[in-house]
């Protein structure tokens, strides 16, 4: 019942979206342009600029790095063998490879491990931002309707504001340069608005999809390296880290969430298959409901 508790206020953001986009009709992608280009960049540099960097790091990035390449290369793998479009493939790599370890995964670390290893959960979530933010951004454009071209697509990331607000944040933390509270106020506002945005975002698409448009057999595919591939590698990746036992642990639940909700932002921002990645977020995240209590008491 107290898991049920943590994430239903997830579903219940989901649910004003839909109901909103359901009763009254929003021009999403103005919304999610607005979320990525004068919100997100303010999220990202408070969680690069707030948080730590210590050795930690170090092990957290080399299992994130091998975890993404991996996936990456499974749904290439993939995409190759079903003789997939690219935007296809595109959508996979958003929906398969990046997972929800912050909003939906850093709270479930907290409420079962305690304060120690939630400092852990945001480590790793600082992590996959920048990763989601320069690898997953390249696939959202290159995977683009409108312009699917490789000089198109580092275009757009190079002009993504996200990305200078990580160097930002990662820059005045290691100069330790402080920022008034003047400045941190407004901007600790603005990040505390983005996520729940994202989640509302994600709601709304949700009530847009056009099932006929969405293959049944591309969103087995994502469901089962999200959901199942993904832990058994991280597992794997472990075994070869000298990492203690609670951070082993938290690097394996949080491999195995659910489809992280600014994937939806970013296949709507570059409209590449937005019904696609949504379904798969919902999918995910309904079916986490039963496998992550599994896999902690498995780890238990």
């Amino acid at each position: 019942m107290e898991f049920v508790l943590i994430v239903l206020p997830a579903f219940i953001i989901f649910a004003v979206g839909y109901v909103g986009q359901k009763t009254i009709g929003f021009d999403i992608k103005s919304i999610s342009v607005m979320t990525t280009y004068l919100m997100y960049p303010f999220l990202v540099f408070r969680t690069f600029y707030t948080n730590k960097i210590t050795l930690d790091y170090f092990y957290i990035l080399i299992f994130c790095l091998l975890l993404c390449f991996i996936l990456m290369v499974i749904v290439k793998i993939v995409s190759k063998l079903k003789k997939l479009p690219q935007s296809i493939e595109s959508a996979m790599m958003l929906s398969a490879v990046f997972m929800n370890s912050g909003n939906y995964g850093a709270p479930i670390i907290l409420f079962v491990f305690g304060q120690t290893a939630f400092d852990y959960a945001v480590i790793m979530m600082v992590i996959q931002s920048f990763l989601m933010n320069t690898i997953g951004l390249y696939y959202a454009a290159i995977g683009s309707k409108e312009d699917s071209s490789i000089k198109s697509a580092l275009m757009k990331i190079v002009k993504m504001p996200v990305l200078y607000g990580s160097a930002a944040g990662i820059l005045l933390q290691i100069l330790h340069v402080p920022v008034p509270d003047f400045i941190m106020q407004p901007v600790g506002l603005i990040a505390d608005a983005t996520i729940p945005t994202i989640m509302v975002i994600l709601g709304m698409q949700l009530a847009n999809i056009q099932l006929k448009s969405v293959k049944a057999g591309d969103v087995a595919s994502i469901f089962i390296i999200r959901m199942i591939i993904s832990p058994i590698i991280s597992i794997g990746i472990i075994l070869c880290l000298p990492l203690e036992d609670l951070l082993a642990k938290i690097l394996i639940i949080l491999a195995s969430m659910p489809t992280a909700a600014n994937t939806t932002m970013f296949a709507v921002q570059f409209q590449t298959e937005p019904d696609l990645v949504s379904f798969s977020t919902l999918t995910t995240t309904l079916a986490s409901i039963a496998t992550v209590p599994l896999l902690l008491a498995l780890l238990s």
